[in-house]
């Protein structure tokens, strides 16, 4: 019988976290309101998007 160890981070947990949470504030989004959401969000994080100057 295998022993599991108790994880001090758990990746897989944190994902969902994350993605549960976006969805439910874009769920009753438009297509425009989406585009605003993302557009904003990745302003605010700093990332360049690839093929973008």
């Amino acid at each position: 019988m295998k022993k599991t160890k108790e994880k001090a981070f758990d990746a897989v947990k944190m994902m969902r976290e994350i993605r549960d949470k976006i969805s439910s504030e874009t769920q009753n989004m438009t297509f425009e309101e989406l585009k605003n959401y993302i557009e904003t969000r990745l302003k605010k994080s700093g990332v360049k998007i690839i093929g973008q100057p």
